[in-house]
């Protein structure tokens, strides 16, 4: 049967919005988490695996942030076209992302055949064990990075037509399968580290042919269409250079913490990590406000997707306060769950207060994010963020160094770019320029 018929959206109601944000959820949560059982994993071979792990896992992780970034620019789009009554041009979207994601992917996988021993070398700071051993990993990894970029594509089509339903079922399963793999490719079958790279392409794979299916099974024209590919690497591209200025400033802040001692570091990685677990959640909400609003908008119903700005914004702010209320109240025990040096939990304290705060500002600015991106106002999202960062992050950071302020000065100017950032939204929000209704932006 071909899906290709006209249909709009469902009513937008707090059901609705919680019906796709709850899945997204576990989607997003279902990598972390295999992350986890992986490394529990390997950790009984010994160091040298370990460590390899950590250095292959963290280009595997690049690279399957290079995969958010096509999704999020393909849900805007797609849910443009599915509001508007078309569907078939909304799988369409999904079709030319996932040609380049294919495209990345297998420039990825070949790459790594060829550069991923220097790459390690480089990684790790030298030859070596490590270097070798991640080297082995990151050739055999890398062969599912095809299959992990299209599941990326894959998820973020499905959403703007808002189905939630399938990007479960085709993410947890290979993942399921993948976590039964692993002990038994790296212990029983005697691959060791290896084996833990095999299960990965085993899991990525198999999640990219299911998304694959699923296109095929809408019955629409499967050939490259070069303009779209274009103007999606245009979308792509401002996500990207937003997304390198989150990670020049958080290594920035990570780089700061260190010249202040080693048990600071220690503490800025637990409340940087619980920060980084709260923004996971958050973002469920913001891919439910991109799918919504992309909707809303492609309807051609700019005051709905006003009130929906409206709506999830004061949602996000809900979720935050909520997550605050945690935070402070777990302050004397949460850091022990991550180290029983006393002094590195004195050093978290620092910090706390900062975190608590602002975290309900950020549960807005999450949020709105996903408003603007389902809007397609990328261009201003990218703006935004580089002035957050180059005029209000990175400069009270290295601020807090010269002074030596410490952590507490560190988590200031994290608190004061989510401001900067969260009043930058609220003031394009109030202008409407972001509301531009129609199939395409």
């Amino acid at each position: 049967m071909s899906h290709s018929v006209a249909a709009g959206p469902p009513a937008v109601t707090p059901r609705r919005i919680a019906a796709l944000a709850l899945p997204a959820l576990v989607v997003l949560a279902a990598e972390p988490i295999y992350v986890l059982v992986d490394t529990a994993v390997v950790g009984h071979l010994g160091r040298v695996p370990l460590a390899a792990l950590a250095v292959g896992g963290t280009v595997l992780t690049l690279i399957a942030w290079l995969g958010t970034v096509v999704a999020y620019g393909t849900t805007g789009r797609s849910a443009r076209r599915f509001g508007a009554g078309d569907r078939a041009a909304a799988v369409a979207e999904g079709v030319q992302a996932s040609w380049l994601a294919l495209g990345v992917g297998v420039l990825v996988a070949l790459g790594m055949q060829i550069g991923g021993g220097a790459l390690a070398r480089t990684l790790v700071g030298g030859p070596g064990e490590v270097a070798d051993a991640a080297a082995q990993w990151l050739r055999v990894a890398a062969l599912g990075a095809p299959g992990l970029l299209l599941a990326a594509a894959g998820n973020g089509w499905l959403r703007g037509v808002q189905d939630m339903r399938r990007p479960l079922l085709f993410v947890l399963g290979p993942n399921l399968l993948s976590a039964v793999l692993c002990p038994v490719l790296v212990y029983p079958a005697g691959l060791g580290l290896v084996g833990s790279a095999v299960a990965n392409v085993v899991a990525q794979s198999l999640g990219g042919a299911l998304f694959a299916g699923a296109l095929v099974a809408e019955r629409v024209s499967l050939r490259p269409r070069p303009r779209l590919i274009r103007q999606q690497l245009a979308l792509s591209r401002d996500l990207l250079i937003r997304g390198v200025a989150f990670q020049a400033s958080f290594l920035s802040a990570t780089a700061v913490a260190a010249r202040f001692g080693t048990t600071a570091v220690g503490a800025h990685q637990i409340a940087l990590q619980l920060w980084f677990f709260t923004a996971l959640v958050l973002d469920a909400l913001a891919i439910a406000a991109q799918s919504l609003v992309g909707a809303a908008l492609g309807a051609g119903d700019d005051a709905t997707a006003r009130a929906l700005a409206r709506r999830i914004g004061l949602l996000g702010g809900a979720c935050g306060v909520a997550f605050a209320v945690l935070i402070a109240a777990g302050a004397g025990v949460v850091p022990g769950w991550f180290s029983a040096d006393p002094q590195v939990r004195e050093q978290a304290m620092l910090a706390w207060p900062w975190f608590v705060g602002m975290l309900p500002l950020a549960g807005v600015v999450f949020a709105l994010d996903g408003v603007l991106i389902g809007a397609g106002d990328v261009r201003y999202l990218r703006n935004l963020t580089i002035v957050a960062a180059l005029g209000g992050f990175l400069p009270a950071i290295w601020l807090a160094y010269g002074l030596e302020l410490g952590l507490g000065g560190i988590w200031a100017g994290l608190t004061l770019f989510v401001v900067l950032r969260l009043v930058g939204l609220l003031l394009r929000l109030r202008s409407g320029h972001w509301a531009v209704v129609g199939a395409v932006r």
